[in-house]
């Protein structure tokens, strides 16, 4: 599949887990990508550019400079960000700011200094729509024990993308967020090796999703690029849940 040829794309966050896996997929699909990250060692044809997302000043001069090296701005990807366990005793509110800072603040950043360019793109003759794809989570609409913080955080991301999309449309600019399950991530990998029985902790993850598994980094990124594509022209506004059932399904013999 090639719907993507000659879309040029920023992911931030784009040097590992879900963020890697989808500059690869829009690359193969045919899209020119640029990735901001804090520290950039991507594979070719990526490329790199180097970004503190708490730094507003990096962050467009980042952008800047991905958007000189591609020739424009069709679409970007926010999806960095970073996580937090614990309940609302258990992170001080130093932490509660830089989570914030980063998953919130950080769309807010890279946003407002792609925004003239996704202008230009989308003010093109005969040009599909610009677009912006924030990753959200699950979190944003499932209480899920031990996630108070990051919830709090990306159920913001999630807000923000309505927001966002209520007022760029008119400019041509298409808004969504995706909400990934349980994702088979390195930031995953890393609860499951603090926790007593690692193997036991990736069961009880796989068993609360009623597929069976941990979503797939590829099928994030599938998700993405769809809404970034053609295809999602009439896409705005929306969250689309990538989560293996996890928000809707209710199985027989589970709770209600």
């Amino acid at each position: 599949m090639h719907d993507l040829v000659g879309r040029r794309v920023i992911v931030t966050g784009g040097a590992s887990g879900i963020g890697l896996a989808t500059a690869l997929v829009l690359a193969r699909r045919g899209a020119r990508v640029a990735v901001l990250d804090l520290h950039v060692d991507v594979p070719t044809p990526l490329l790199g550019f180097q970004a503190d997302m708490t730094d507003g000043t990096e962050v467009a001069a980042a952008v800047n400079a991905a958007v000189a090296a591609l020739g424009g701005l069709d679409g970007l990807v926010n999806n960095a960000g970073i996580g937090a366990v614990g309940t609302v005793e258990d992170n001080p509110d130093e932490q509660w700011r830089h989570v914030f800072d980063v998953n919130v603040l950080g769309v807010v950043r890279s946003t407002r200094a792609a925004l003239p360019h996704l202008r230009a793109s989308a003010a093109r003759p005969d040009a599909p729509t610009a677009a912006v794809v924030n990753t959200a989570s699950i979190v944003a609409t499932a209480g899920l024990p031990q996630r108070a913080l990051y919830s709090a955080s990306k159920g913001a991301v999630q807000s923000l993308t309505l927001a966002m999309a209520a007022d760029h449309v008119a400019e041509g600019i298409r808004v969504n967020c995706v909400n990934p399950g349980t994702v088979d991530t390195p930031w995953v990998e890393r609860l499951l090796q603090a926790a007593p029985n690692p193997t036991a902790e990736r069961a009880a993850l796989s068993a609360r999703q009623p597929t069976g598994r941990l979503v797939a980094s590829d099928e994030v990124a599938a998700a993405i690029a769809y809404l970034l594509s053609p295809a999602a022209n009439s896409i705005t506004g929306t969250a689309l849940a990538v989560d293996g059932g996890m928000q809707g399904l209710r199985l027989p013999g589970e709770p209600r």
